[in-house]
């Protein structure tokens, strides 16, 4: 997708000069729709019918005018209550990483467009690509595995293996839909430059760390190998020249089933939409083969692997397909991943193009429908394309905005909509002051806290924003607190608590709550309160 806004000439550029071109261009160079603006029409696009001699134009336009507040097809925003959800989750995941010693790594959203070419056609269909200031072609980074091997290859003075982690939106040039957008995040963790197995097993054993401090327990992490599919299509008596159309077809098994996969592998098939999908032209035998492979039964690594060994027992390459894939099996029992988490399952293909070896993939059990939420394999031939030579590497990536979704719809993080965790009302607007003393010496013990800094003045209006802000202790102090040297501190949580148990108790249990109740608001001295919120907040945690 390539967008370019040709130079201004003649009357235009006159009218509003070199600079206001400028300015101009820059506002719509980078996300515009693919076409050509000229003159006329690029006149439409900046309102040219407030243009005029003035020096000021462009400025006269933008105040003369409303902007209309929307988002561009395929984006979205993320409001408070999400991003703190977000940045929970990415800080627990990033804790595993670097429990396991990886480092942190970042890159430029923008890339030479040559560098982000040559990964497959649905990858270079997906770039969203232009020209920048210098007339140079570049495009957004599609994922960040590929700004990773430029890296490996520009800086020969890393320490192999390097080792690292990055979190960091990507853009692709997908068809919007519901749940699937042109910007999104993820987050990889990657080991280079080691042709150890032992890698691979790391990378499968930190996805497991990762999806169990996430709180989540129903999941399944699938591993195989790329020479285990190319093995397969010997078996199949298919060449290895149609292996990335095969296997790209395969990976669509989990979305459409074996039925609609051997169609399309023939003679092709109709999609729900009505769209006719051409097939790849196989025979009868060679699909029946391939569906023996795809039925082998799913018990417990060691005998899925016995099954393909069998399975390939007359072909050539089946042997060594299973050598890597065999020391996995045998580390992870070694390690105690459990069987139930981490399964063999021959029959994954991971749909890019680069992968070399093993492959995996976490799914959610509980809730199919998300689809891989996890993903990667080795990928020993990608820094070759910058530097001549081979360098192995394996990884994975999060797909972090598709997780964040699956952890709320499982109750597993909090949207909340706030960072406060105590916010000071402010009760007597003389004695600011006092209230700026009182919240500088909580934030200072390391307690987030927010004065209240709106326009309403009573208290009750004061606790309806600290509640809608979900803020769960309010720190009170009127004129009766001042005269005595004293603060009030409300548990607003608790207190929302109770009020819905209290509606629903009857007898004795209602008792129960009414006495609790009345330990949602005390008043104590005010050198106390520090502590007394500590206190507070440690049993709200439990």
């Amino acid at each position: 997708m390539t967008s370019r806004i040709v130079p201004l000439s003649g009357h235009l550029s006159g009218l509003i000069g070199e600079d206001e071109n400028l300015a101009i261009t820059s506002r719509f160079a980078y996300f515009a729709s693919a076409e050509t603006y000229t003159s006329d029409n690029y006149l439409k696009l900046v309102g040219a019918s407030r243009l005029s001699t003035s020096p000021n134009c462009f400025q006269e336009m933008t105040e003369n005018k409303v902007v209309d507040p929307k988002l561009l097809r395929g984006f979205r925003d993320y409001l408070p209550d999400q991003m703190n959800a977000r940045q929970k989750m990415i800080d627990t995941i990033r804790g595993v990483y670097e429990r396991y010693g990886f480092l942190p790594l970042d890159t430029p959203a923008q890339e030479y467009k040559v560098t982000l070419l040559g990964y497959g056609e649905e990858n270079t269909k997906q770039i969203f690509s232009f020209e920048n200031p210098e007339e140079e072609e570049v495009a957004l980074r599609f994922d960040l595995t590929v700004p990773l091997a430029r890296v490996v290859a520009q800086y020969p003075d890393l320490v192999f293996p390097f080792r690292r982690y990055q979190v960091a939106p990507v853009w692709r040039a997908d068809k919007p839909d519901p749940g699937r957008f042109r910007e999104f995040v993820q987050f990889d963790l990657d080991s280079v430059g080691t042709s150890s197995i032992a890698a691979d097993v790391e990378i499968i054993c930190g996805m497991y760390d990762t999806l169990k401090a996430l709180g989540i327990k129903n999941f399944k992490i699938r591993f195989s190998d790329r020479k285990i599919l190319n093995a397969l299509l010997d078996f199949a008596s298919i060449p290895q020249s149609m292996s990335h159309a095969v296997l790209r077809i395969l990976d669509k098994l989990d979305k459409i089933g074996v039925d609609e996969v051997s169609k399309e592998l023939m003679k092709g098939r109709i999609d729900a939409s009505g769209a006719k999908i051409e097939g790849l032209g196989l025979s009868s035998a060679q699909v029946d083969k391939l569906k023996r492979f795809l039925s082998l039964p799913s018990r417990n690594r060691r005998e899925v692997l016995e099954s393909v060994k069998n399975l390939f027992a007359g072909v050539a390459s089946g042997k060594d397909s299973l050598t890597d894939v065999d020391f996995i099996c045998a580390s992870l029992t070694t390690l105690k991943i459990p069987e139930e988490n981490v399964v063999f399952d021959p029959s994954i293909a991971r749909g890019l193009d680069y992968y070399t070896g093993p492959v995996f993939e976490a799914i959610l059990t509980d809730l199919p429908e998300f689809g891989s939420v996890f993903g990667g394999g080795r990928y020993d031939g990608l820094v070759e394309r910058f530097l001549g030579k081979k360098i192995p590497a394996t990884g994975a990536s999060i797909g972090v905005d598709r997780l964040l979704a699956a952890l709320l719809k499982l109750n597993l993080i909090e949207s909340a909509p706030s960072t406060a965790k105590v916010i000071v009302t402010v009760m007597e607007p003389g004695r600011l002051s006092d209230y700026q003393i009182l919240t500088r010496e909580l934030r200072e013990a390391g307690i987030n806290t927010e004065m209240y800094l709106g326009e309403e003045k009573s208290l009750g209006k004061q606790l309806q924003y600290a509640n809608r802000q979900e803020i769960p202790i309010a720190v009170i102090i009127g004129g009766d607190e001042f005269a005595n040297n004293s603060v009030t501190i409300k548990n607003l949580k608790l207190g929302g608590q109770l009020q819905d148990k209290k509606k629903t108790a009857v007898g004795k249990e209602r008792e129960e709550w009414l006495e609790l109740s009345r330990s949602v608001q005390k008043t104590i001295q005010r050198g106390e309160c520090l502590a007394a919120i500590r206190e507070m907040l440690g049993t709200q945690s439990k």
